[in-house]
């Protein structure tokens, strides 16, 4: 591995677990055509110091400034519009990473549909790009293409095939999401040679729902997750990352981190 990817890949899974736990906050142009709540809360979840943040470059250069240097960002390329929502665009590319300071890049493809082809021949050329210059690529993954079904998205066969189509496109780290249960999600672990991580997915009813999905990926062995919505809806960002990093890098249990989560919760958002 060359020296400047290992620095950056160091600088992501720099806590003594070895695990990850990132804030995704790209979801601006996909979510929605209304103005996204939750994505400017941006001081809150700097300050509760998550191992990264993944931001689109546009929000990065306006926004990000005032935190540059105090956690790791990596600069997500794609975005699809919320009415096709099979279909990545590339909007970013290395070199905006290398300007803007990120320390890897991110690129969310669909899989299992008529629009794999294209989607897998963008994430290869992005690792070919990023290789020279020693830049991590971070592939998010998912099975929403337009052969599957909502239900799909989750399902063991297309997860473990989602984790391989990052490993043979070259990538560093596959995002992919949860398959539900720690012993299924263990499959798609052990057979990976490149770390995985979970998707936080969509928005849960309760802490108590996300910690536990969240042990879950964690007693399966991935390396990490990383979560959107689910962070920056809560209604106290400080004491849900709080709770999250006990999950993930202390092996808090479940109720051991709803505790944490309370007692948080008690200081000022």
């Amino acid at each position: 591995m060359m020296l400047g990817k290992a620095v950056r890949l160091n600088r992501l899974f720099a806590h003594p677990s070895g695990k990850f736990l990132s804030v995704a906050v790209d979801h601006g142009i996909a979510n929605s055509y209304d103005w996204t709540p939750g994505l400017d809360r941006l001081d809150q979840i700097v300050a509760s110091k998550p191992d990264a943040i993944t931001m689109m470059k546009g929000s990065a250069s306006h926004c990000f400034v005032p935190y540059a240097g105090q956690i790791p960002w990596i600069m997500q390329t794609t975005a699809f519009p919320p009415h096709r929502r099979t279909v990545d665009y590339q909007l970013a590319w290395v070199e905006d990473a290398i300007a803007l300071g990120a320390d890897a890049v991110a690129m969310t493809i669909s899989v299992v549909g008529n629009e794999q082809g294209d989607m897998i021949t963008m994430l290869g050329r992005l690792v070919s790009d990023a290789r020279p210059l020693g830049l991590p690529v971070v592939a998010h993954v998912y099975p929403k293409g337009s052969e599957c079904s909502p239900e799909d998205f989750f399902k063991l066969e297309y997860v473990k095939y989602a984790a391989r189509v990052g490993v043979e496109t070259g990538v560093d780290v596959v995002k992919v999401p949860y398959t539900g249960s720690p012993e299924s999600f263990a499959q798609v672990v052990e057979a990976c040679p490149i770390p995985v991580v979970a998707a936080g997915g969509p928005r849960l009813a309760s802490e108590k729902e996300l910690f536990t999905m969240v042990r879950g990926v964690i007693d399966a062995g991935a390396r990490g997750l990383t979560i959107g919505r689910n962070i920056w809806l809560a209604p106290h960002i400080p004491a849900i990352i709080g709770a999250l990093k006990a999950l993930v890098h202390e092996g808090k249990s479940v109720a051991e981190a709803l505790e944490i989560y309370a007692s948080l919760s008690q200081s000022p958002a």
